[in-house]
């Protein structure tokens, strides 16, 4: 574990400063993606934070660092009209989406997804600190209920600040894309990341 910043370190994070100069030009919706990217500058602190307190590998710091450049597209394109489906397209003229058989923009549903994957790591290591005596599979638990914890705190979050917005704003901020049950499906692919990542390193560990 490392707690001390290497010339990887800051390259790492001047690709995330770097991504978020780039999404801020001609951002779909200005008021949406800075809403969206001060959820990017507190999850950044509190990666800063973790590393110089607990500790963490490269791995799991990339990782984490990998999840945030992923918002930030998101943020960009209010998450409902990232274009990936026309990116895949043109770059392997293989079209996701009409093959799934999806019929809304699923890149907030990826997000989630990654979120419980790419931030696992972290969340893992900080559990190890705070309960060193605590079994794997204990620690397995913890993780993936703070991840569902978590999910459902940022759900309600974007609920109180929908309130305050104007109908069309709200749409464009939560991208709930007409699905009743948006956040429901989003905690659920948060959590069964988390059960993957946690998987893995429980298989993994000696």
């Amino acid at each position: 574990m490392q707690n001390q910043f290497r010339i990887q370190h800051y390259c790492a994070l001047g690709l995330v400063i770097l991504a978020m100069l780039a999404a801020s030009i001609q951002p779909l919706e200005f008021e949406s993606y800075l809403l969206h990217q001060a959820g990017t500058v507190f999850m950044l602190a509190a990666l800063l934070i973790a590393f110089k307190k607990v500790g963490l590998s490269f791995s799991s710091f990339v990782l984490y660092l990998i999840f945030l450049l992923i918002h930030i597209v998101g943020a960009h394109y209010l998450y409902s009209y990232v274009p990936y489906n026309d990116w895949i397209l043109h770059s392997f003229g293989f079209n996701l989406d009409q093959s799934m058989g999806w019929s809304r923009n699923m890149y907030d549903r990826f997000v989630h997804l990654a979120y419980g994957i790419l931030l696992y790591p972290v969340l893992l290591r900080l559990f190890e600190v705070w309960f060193p005596k605590n079994k794997p599979i204990v620690l397995y638990l913890l993780v993936i209920q703070f991840i569902m914890a978590s999910s459902l705190i940022y759900e309600w979050v974007e609920w109180l600040i929908a309130l305050g917005l104007s109908p069309e704003d709200a749409e464009n901020y939560n991208g709930q894309q007409g699905d009743i049950w948006d956040a429901h499906m989003d905690m659920l692919l948060a959590t069964i990341g988390a059960m993957l990542m946690g998987c893995f390193y429980l298989i993994k560990k000696p």
